[in-house]
């Protein structure tokens, strides 16, 4: 049995309002034991600052390469290589769980499987394989295509059949695809629905690339579990997210990064002038929808250009930009990422019994959410993964 002791002076276990002061975690292979007030042990006791549940990012694209000219193609086996260094980066940066929202043939699968059978060292996966888009639409050139309610029906049962853990759709068009415009409604809300019923047939849960307002719309109706980016929320939106419980994934990211670095760095000035288009709009919804106490789960679009593998510390200190207390930052960056991915059993918060996804920090994020960039160890089902110590 592998055993750690952990003496955290300060613990924020992602579901508290308050942090608790000098606990004592106990793991045992890769569960939490114990968690009690701190007192003398004979184990051998690991000295920690803060300590908080495994960051999540709910939005990646794992074999993407970025800050890269966006004209270049990369060769299937750079592909891999830049695979398993984003792998090594979530760790390092504290993520222990993602969820890739979209990989040309299914290539996620393999890399979670090589991740599960200790090939390479990753954070848990969540994959979605090939994104489903209408002909033509968003991502076209990598995803899978389907027009109409039978033909939506089939690609559904098709990734099923693959393995996926999720099915990824395509509501809108979106900046990274030239000709389309990123408020353009694509698939209609009958196709949608057909894809939602048969993925929670099968227990699965669903996310949509959603920018515009219809598509948004299109895409609630038919009951998406999660709208990812969700450029252009109004109320009637954000009413139906509430009776849902629908999922908010902001991406604040991917926008943000695009505009940093501009034409001047290689970005496609189309990818550049429609991100200007839709990034105020993007900023008020995310704000509208914390108000109105939507669900919001973290992630950073990370694959698009300039947006790195290694940015979710960015992602929160862009949401505590919008007056989001860091109490709420770093719930949905643990537990409510994990009730978005349907892992909260397991994942996602401080507690006996579940899995011992830890980061430990040399500074208290409550105090300044940039604290999370200050990683001491993390540990992932009970192994120290990474040691700055």
């Amino acid at each position: 049995m592998n055993k750690l002791v952990i003496h955290a002076k300060i613990m924020i276990d992602g579901i508290s309002d308050t942090p608790k002061k000098d606990q004592l975690i106990t793991i045992e292979d890769d569960k939490i034991t114990s968690i009690e007030d701190y007192h003398k042990t004979e184990d051998e006791v690991i000295e920690v600052n803060t300590i908080t549940p495994g960051f999540f990012n709910c939005h990646v694209h794992i074999l993407y390469p970025v800050g890269f000219d966006s004209k270049k193609e990369f060769s299937l086996i750079e592909k891999i290589f830049y695979a398993q260094k984003h792998c090594k980066e979530y760790l390092q940066s504290g993520v222990t769980f993602i969820r890739v929202v979209g990989t040309e043939e299914n290539y996620d699968l393999q890399i979670k499987e090589a991740i599960e059978n200790h090939v390479i060292e990753g954070p848990h996966m969540y994959c979605a394989g090939k994104m489903i888009c209408m002909t033509g639409g968003h991502v076209w050139q990598e995803g899978i295509e389907a027009d109409g309610k039978d033909a939506c029906l089939k690609v559904v049962r098709t990734q099923l059949k693959a393995g996926v853990d999720l099915i990824k759709m395509m509501a809108t068009g979106g900046v990274m695809t030239k000709g389309v415009e990123p408020g353009n409604a694509q698939f209609n809300i009958d196709e949608m629905k057909i894809m939602v019923e048969e993925a929670h047939k099968a227990r699965r849960k669903t996310a949509t690339h959603a920018q515009g307002l219809q598509g948004i719309k299109n895409a609630l109706y038919a009951g998406v579990d999660s709208i990812e980016h969700g450029c252009f929320l109004d109320d009637e939106c954000l009413e139906l997210m509430k009776q849902q419980n629908t999922f908010l994934v902001p991406t604040l990211c991917a926008p943000q990064c695009i505009i940093d670095k501009g034409v001047e760095n290689g970005v496609a000035k189309y990818a550049v002038d429609k991100t200007l288009k839709v990034k105020d709009a993007h900023v008020e919804s995310v704000k509208k929808a914390y108000d109105k106490g939507i669900q919001i789960a973290l992630g950073t679009d990370a694959g698009t250009p300039f947006n790195y593998h290694s940015n979710t510390a960015y992602e929160m200190e862009l949401l505590s930009k919008l007056n989001i207390p860091n109490t709420d930052i770093l719930k949905i960056a643990t537990i409510n990422s994990a009730k978005c991915v349907g892992v909260e059993k397991d994942y996602g918060s401080i507690e006996v019994g579940k899995q011992a996804d830890l980061v430990c920090l040399n500074e208290n994020p409550l105090e300044n959410i940039s604290n999370v960039r200050k990683i001491n160890r993390v540990i992932q089902s009970g192994k120290i993964v990474v040691d700055n110590n």
